[in-house]
C-alpha cells in the first residue's frame, strides 16, 4: 500500500498542478506549485515532496510537502497551469491573467508577464474562469463570455472573441493545436477553430 501524507496549510487552496518533467526522464515530478482563494492575501506556491535541502526548515516525515517559495496573488487563482517546466500561469477573478517564472536555483517565483483586463465587462472586471497552454500560446476564458489568445512573448492579445458565448465559459481545454473545446454554465459544448477569423463556433453539442 502507498503512503499518504497529509499537510495542514493555512490557507485554502483552489488549484494544484504538478511541474511537468523532461520527456527524457524516467523520475516521477516532485515539484508541484498551488493556488489560493479566499485569503486575505492569496499566493501562488512552489512545493517539494523531495530533498531540496530545506529539512532543516521545517520538520517532517519523508515525503512530506515542503514549501520552497511563493509569490502574491491579486484576487482569488480560479485556474493555474504549467506552460512549461519553469513557466505557470494564473486565472484570476479580477480578470486578469499572470505568467510567473520559477527559479529552481534561487528557489524564487517572479512575474515575466501580466496581463491585468484579460476579461472585463463594460464597467468592471470579470473573472477569467479557466485557461489552457500550449506553449507559447495560452486560451483564455472567463465569466464575461469572452475567449482571449496571448503568446507567452507577446505583450497584447493575439486575438479576442468578443461575444463567444452569451454566458458564463467555465472551461477551455484543446482537442487539438489548433482547436480548443469550451463548456458554458448551460451545458453547451463548443468547438472552436482558432485558424478561422469567425466569431462563430465550428460546432455546438448540447448536453
Amino acid at each position: 500500500m502507498e503512503n499518504i501524507n497529509a499537510k495542514y496549510v493555512s490557507q485554502k487552496i483552489s488549484k494544484t498542478r504538478w511541474c511537468p518533467v523532461s520527456y527524457s526522464s524516467l523520475q516521477q515530478p516532485e515539484v508541484f506549485a498551488t493556488g489560493s482563494w479566499d485569503n486575505e492575501d492569496n499566493k501562488v506556491s512552489i512545493w517539494s515532496i523531495g530533498n531540496h535541502n530545506n529539512s532543516g526548515l521545517e520538520d517532517g516525515f519523508e515525503g512530506d510537502p515542503q514549501i520552497l517559495c511563493e509569490h502574491k496573488h491579486g484576487g482569488d487563482v480560479l485556474d493555474l497551469q504549467f506552460l512549461d517546466q519553469e513557466r505557470m500561469v494564473s486565472a484570476s477573478s479580477t480578470g486578469a491573467v499572470t505568467i510567473f517564472r520559477y527559479h529552481p536555483n534561487t528557489h524564487t517565483i517572479s512575474v515575466l508577464q501580466h496581463w491585468a483586463r484579460a476579461h472585463s465587462y463594460p464597467c468592471d472586471n470579470a473573472p477569467c474562469t479557466a485557461l489552457v497552454c500550449s506553449s507559447p500560446e495560452i486560451v483564455t476564458v472567463g465569466e464575461d463570455g469572452r475567449i482571449v489568445v496571448f503568446r507567452a512573448d507577446q505583450e497584447g492579445a493575439v486575438r479576442v472573441i468578443e461575444n463567444a458565448d452569451s454566458s458564463t465559459i467555465h472551461a477551455v481545454t484543446y482537442l487539438k493545436t489548433t482547436e480548443v473545446l469550451t463548456v458554458n454554465s448551460i451545458g453547451q459544448l463548443k468547438l472552436w477553430d482558432l485558424r478561422q477569423q469567425s466569431s462563430s463556433p465550428s460546432q455546438i453539442l448540447s448536453l
